[in-house]
């Protein structure tokens, strides 16, 4: 099932051959458009996250989103690998305590505009104390 609500998307993630959830894409609908997703480990490193993350990202582009965000934990390198292959470009770090574990996580934030624009969505990056650009290979 598909719905918009004022709290954002939420997409569940089936196998072609059945009905039967395996995991989710989200969106939120703040300043930040936040862009998640989600698999039972069984489905991890089959292509199955990029994917459905395609026809979602095609649904927010239709819908008319200036564009979304995502981050990963730096210790979770292919989520990254992920939102790249999305097109999504790496913008800049920060550090967060992490809710509920309570722990500092240092965090990559991908952003993709759908507008064309060059915009930079920058509040991770104010409300962070520790905040950096990495260089990549």
């Amino acid at each position: 099932m598909v719905y918009r609500q004022p709290c954002g998307y939420c997409y569940a993630v089936c196998l072609k051959s059945d009905n039967i959830p395996i995991g989710d894409v989200h969106v939120s609908t703040d300043e930040s458009f936040d862009f998640g997703y989600a698999l039972r480990r069984p489905f991890w490193h089959r292509g199955i996250a990029t994917e459905a993350a395609r026809a979602v990202l095609e649904r927010l582009r239709q819908d008319g989103l200036p564009y979304v965000t995502a981050t990963h934990d730096v210790n979770n390198p292919r989520s990254g690998a992920v939102m790249r292959k999305l097109g999504m470009r790496y913008r800049y770090s920060y550090e967060e305590l992490w809710q509920p574990k309570g722990f500092p996580v240092v965090f990559r934030m991908y952003q993709l505009n759908f507008d064309g624009s060059e915009c930079v969505y920058r509040k991770y990056w104010e409300n962070a104390a520790v905040r950096f650009v990495e260089t990549f290979d």
